[in-house]
């Protein structure tokens, strides 16, 4: 019986009006998304679809391939892949004022104590937490979005002080202390 060969390298097809990165994978079914922050399109494809067959999935999904790469193009992750350093320290200088309080509130609820806090302009987390030391960074880029996003974050990297990982007890621990945690990390998205 032979093997399904493995995933073969992406390749740049032009399709219209769009650039695509196509991969092709041991798959059934084509899959298209449109990433952020560029709205870069993407498609996996099955190993031995013909190219015609892919380039008239993605026509026909021209309008919505062009909706979302609106919505990116409209979101704060967007905003902020273009932003200056003065606009960067604008960002840290909102969420430094904004989080001591945020963490003077939850450590009670809690039970912890969080270490030393940092800023940084991060892309791709929007926060992180070492336990053992209880430092505790925060994303500048928070400042875009609703305060609630950023009271999750800060929440969420406490947590961590007391559950390391993201298993089950973490998200049960982020259930009793902020029911609506979920929907605050959607907007984040």
């Amino acid at each position: 019986m032979a093997r399904p060969r493995a995933k073969q390298p992406d390749d740049l097809v032009f399709i219209g009006e769009f650039e695509v990165w196509l991969t092709r994978k041991p798959i059934k079914n084509l899959h298209l998304r449109v990433k952020s922050p560029d709205g870069r399109v993407e498609v996996s494809a099955p190993l031995r679809m013909p190219l015609r067959m892919i380039e008239g999935f993605v026509r026909e999904k021209r309008d919505w391939i062009v909706a979302q790469q609106r919505v990116i193009a409209a979101s704060p992750r967007a905003e902020a892949a273009q932003a200056s350093p003065e606009e960067v320290a604008q960002w840290k200088a909102v969420v430094a004022a904004c989080v001591p309080p945020l963490v003077r509130a939850w450590e009670p609820i809690l039970g912890v104590k969080a270490g030393k806090i940092a800023y940084r302009n991060m892309t791709s987390r929007w926060g992180s937490c070492q336990p053992a030391t209880g430092r505790i960074c925060i994303n500048v880029r928070l400042a875009l979005y609703p305060p609630e996003c950023l009271e999750y974050v800060v929440v969420h990297e406490l947590c961590h002080l007391l559950e390391r990982g993201h298993g089950p007890r973490f998200h049960a621990l982020m259930d009793s202390v902020m029911p609506d945690w979920k929907a605050r990390r959607a907007k984040l998205r």
